[in-house]
């Protein structure tokens, strides 16, 4: 059974310590080239990218990936040590952002949490799914989520969650755990936030841009905002964060064009 492939963009300093740690799970390849990036990440079949933030163009390899619906579930992980590069990276195109010395003390977790890989199978029943009604108890748990009562839709997406054995039960999740991140921000608890932020990025980025009438490529945009938010404010100043920032679950039709 061929192994997962971990993709390294640039030759970074840790490349070598991510090579031993994933050693006979993963395969891990390097690429330092943007000509065959596309072609590399789908004829590996590749479960997660690791791009070197101390490259001139990080950003386009962010980006790309994100540009394709082929590659667009792949999660990209920047790893820099820039606090400005930080707080933007997840804007442009980074599902992600470790610094080193995060990477280096869990890089098997940090992999074995974000490097999923769905088969076509899978896929084709998440994506069949999501076209289905978006069922009673989660609509309570968005109107909940949009009122702000994080609580009460935690209750109730994890119940859907529980209940659910297909696919889709990734998108409660989600939503769920994003409802719980923002209902941290309100309590002022700003490693709370981040980490349910961050967790919650292994179950968006499967998802396809809209499941069962919820917006999910908004959601996303949205999570991700904030959490660059808290990246660039830090705990320091959590203080000043923009509450704003902080938006609802967006229902749509599901064959409507995002």
């Amino acid at each position: 059974m061929q192994l997962p492939t971990v993709l390294l963009i640039g030759t970074p300093a840790w490349a070598e310590d991510v090579q031993q740690a994933l050693r006979d799970r993963y395969q891990v390849h390097q690429l330092s080239q943007p000509g065959t990036y596309m072609n590399t990440l789908i004829e590996t079949r590749t479960a997660l990218v690791m791009v070197d933030g101390t490259l001139e163009d990080w950003a386009r390899w962010t980006t790309i990936p994100k540009t394709s619906s082929a590659t667009r579930r792949i999660p990209i992980v920047l790893i820099s040590d820039n606090a400005e590069q930080r707080a933007t990276a997840t804007l442009k195109g980074a599902d992600l952002v470790v610094t080193t010395s995060e990477l280096r003390q869990e890089i098997l977790r940090l992999v074995q949490d974000y490097a999923r890989i769905l088969s076509s199978q899978l896929i084709e029943q998440l994506d069949c799914e999501c076209q289905e009604v978006l069922p009673e108890r989660a609509q309570e748990g968005v109107r909940r989520f949009n009122a702000g009562e994080y609580y009460k839709q935690h209750d109730l997406f994890e119940a859907e969650w529980v209940e659910t054995t297909g696919p889709v039960r990734d998108l409660y999740r989600a939503v769920l755990q994003v409802g719980v991140a923002y209902y941290q921000i309100e309590r002022g608890n700003y490693r709370g936030a981040l980490k349910m932020l961050q967790r919650s990025v292994q179950w968006l980025v499967v998802l396809p841009e809209i499941c069962q009438g919820i917006d999910v490529a908004q959601l996303r945009e949205d999570s991700f905002r904030v959490r660059a938010e808290l990246e660039r404010l830090g705990e320091d100043r959590f203080n000043e964060f923009d509450h704003s920032l902080i938006r609802g679950v967006r229902l749509v039709s599901s064959d409507t064009a995002t």
